[in-house]
C-alpha cells in the first residue's frame, strides 16, 4: 500500500498564496493544510508507505512531514533539481514502489476511496487506471452548429458535461519502466503512448466529492465550505473544538 504523492510543482496559478508556501501546504480550514487531510485519509484506507517527490520549497514539506510517523506512515522523499511534469519524477524512484502502487497530485480534495482505486487497477490487469469525474461547464452563448455555411443545430447556452482526470491514478511499475529517466515527461505524455500501442488505460468513474485546488477561487471554495466538508473529508477525525469540550 504505496503512494507517490507529486509535491514538487511552483502553484502558479495559486499566487499569491504560493508565493511562500509550497501549494500542498496551504492551510485549508484553521485546523489542517491540504497535504495534512491527505495523508490522514491515506491512512484511514489502510496505505503505509508514502515517497514525497518535491521541489519547489521542498524544504518546508520535508520540514512539515518529517518521517511520517505523526500520520502512522513511512515516509521518503525524491527531489527533483528540474521540472519532470508529471509522470517523470516517478521514473527516477521506480526502484522504491512496489509492482502496482497510487500516484496523487498533493492538491486534492476528495472522499476517493484510494485503496478501492487500486484494488481496482490490480483487477483490471490494465497498464493505467485514472480516476474520472464528470465535470459540468455551463456555456454562456448560444451554441451553433453548421454545414456548408447554413445553421442545422442550435442550443442556446447549453451545459456540457466532460469527464476529468482528478489527478489520482493507479500504476504499474513494469508499464512505466520502459520510459528514460530524468526526463519530463508528462500525464499527457503516458496516456497518448499507451493509446499508440493500443494499450488502453481503465477509467475509474467517481461521483463524490472532488476538488482540485488549482485557482484562487478553487481555494476560496474549499475554506468556505470546509466545516459542511469535514465529515465527509474526515470522518473519523473529531474536531478541535469537540475534543475541548469532551475533555
Amino acid at each position: 500500500m504505496h503512494v507517490a504523492i507529486l509535491a514538487g510543482g511552483r502553484g502558479v496559478r495559486l499566487r499569491p498564496y504560493t508565493t511562500a508556501l509550497p501549494k500542498p501546504l496551504v492551510p485549508i480550514g484553521e485546523e489542517y493544510c491540504i497535504l495534512d487531510i491527505i495523508l490522514r485519509q491515506l491512512k484511514m484506507h489502510g496505505f503505509t508507505r508514502v515517497t514525497l517527490a518535491i521541489g519547489h520549497l521542498g524544504t518546508l514539506i520535508r520540514a512539515f512531514v518529517g518521517d511520517g510517523s505523526r500520520w502512522g506512515l513511512e515516509v521518503d522523499y525524491a527531489e527533483e533539481d528540474k521540472p519532470l511534469s508529471t509522470i517523470g519524477p516517478l521514473l527516477n524512484f521506480l526502484d522504491r514502489l512496489p509492482e502496482h502502487f497510487l500516484v496523487m497530485n498533493g492538491d486534492v480534495l476528495t472522499n476517493l476511496d484510494y485503496a478501492a482505486l487500486l484494488c481496482s487497477h490490480q483487477r483490471s490487469l490494465a497498464p493505467l487506471t485514472v480516476a474520472t469525474y464528470q465535470r459540468k461547464v455551463k456555456i454562456d452563448f448560444g451554441t451553433l452548429e453548421t454545414v456548408e455555411g447554413h445553421i442545422v443545430k442550435f442550443r442556446e447556452k447549453p451545459t456540457l458535461s466532460y469527464g476529468v482526470s482528478m489527478g489520482v491514478y493507479a500504476m504499474s511499475r513494469n508499464v512505466l519502466a520502459r520510459y528514460p529517466k530524468n526526463v519530463p515527461f508528462g500525464f499527457d505524455d503516458l496516456v497518448l503512448d499507451l493509446l499508440d500501442r493500443d494499450e488502453q488505460p481503465h477509467a475509474y468513474d467517481f461521483n463524490g466529492y472532488w476538488l482540485d485546488i488549482g485557482r484562487p477561487d478553487d481555494y476560496d471554495e474549499a475554506n468556505r465550505a470546509f466545516e459542511e466538508l469535514r465529515p465527509i473529508l474526515l470522518p473519523h477525525v473529531r474536531p478541535v473544538a469537540d475534543v475541548e469540550v469532551a475533555s
